[in-house]
């Protein structure tokens, strides 16, 4: 019989991540490499980790990621996101959980073009007087 595999879509910024979920012992892999390889930082390991645990599931399942655009924040954001999705596609129980904790939902915040006129989305160039 062949293992139940469990895909969502995961997205913040201009990062999308398309993870696949399944059983396992635990790794997760992001891009071909280890989880430590591709992220060098703790706290953002940290996040992604976040639904796993908050669920209670560590160590039962390997986790597949293919991750593209933006940065490493917001690629961890989309894991995050895409873990969360994956979680509550394999069991609609724990939608509760990680609704309260914001994982389900999308982090709507997206960069501030830049307007003509200003030296960026904002800032101004310097006032003279004279």
């Amino acid at each position: 019989m062949a293992e139940i595999k469990y895909n969502a879509t995961g997205r913040r910024k201009n990062a999308v991540a398309r993870v696949v979920l399944g059983p396992g012992t635990g790794k997760i892999t992001v891009n071909s490499k280890s989880l430590d390889d591709y992220f060098n930082r703790e706290t953002l390991r940290m996040i992604i980790k976040q639904p796993i645990e908050l669920v209670g599931v560590t160590g039962k399942h390997d986790i597949t990621v293919k991750v593209d655009g933006g940065g490493l924040t917001g690629q961890a954001g989309a894991i995050r996101h895409g873990i969360s999705r994956a979680l509550t596609r394999m069991d609609a129980d724990m939608k509760g959980k990680l609704k309260k904790e914001g994982f389900l939902t999308r982090d709507p915040r997206e960069k501030e073009r830049k307007k003509y006129g200003l030296a960026g989305a904002r800032k101004r160039f310097q006032f003279s007087k004279r």
